[in-house]
């Protein structure tokens, strides 16, 4: 059995983007073009401007996706500009932001960790 380390990362970021049902692939394969290790897709549902019917203000129900993604801060805007064109942010359809991340821990095996220079 392999011995497996807790590695704590001190300069990560956390990047969100939500966009419309249906893009989170699109949006996932971009961010692990421009250099992501991993991603995550969650569903969620909420309302928007966008959304408003009518002089009533109500507003329809909206399925949405969001990607959430980890990585070092130096890679956090080429990760980000490839999300962003590829989920058609520049529409309105969606947004992204960043949250720096006081720390961050994973297991990975020992072997790795050396390779990584752990």
């Amino acid at each position: 059995m392999n011995r497996k380390e807790l590695i704590v990362l001190t300069d990560a970021v956390l990047i969100v983007c939500v966009v419309p049902r249906g893009i989170a692939d699109a949006v996932v394969r971009a961010a692990q073009d421009a250099g992501a290790r991993n991603a995550a897709v969650s569903y969620g549902h909420g309302t928007g401007v966008r959304d408003r019917l009518g002089a009533r203000g109500l507003s329809s129900e909206v399925g949405k996706e969001i990607v959430h993604v980890i990585d070092t801060a130096a890679h956090a805007d080429r990760i980000m500009e490839a999300m962003v064109a590829a989920g058609g942010l520049a529409d309105g359809s969606g947004f992204i932001y960043v949250i720096p991340l006081e720390k961050a821990a994973t297991w990975i095996p020992a072997e790795v960790a050396r390779k990584l220079g752990g």
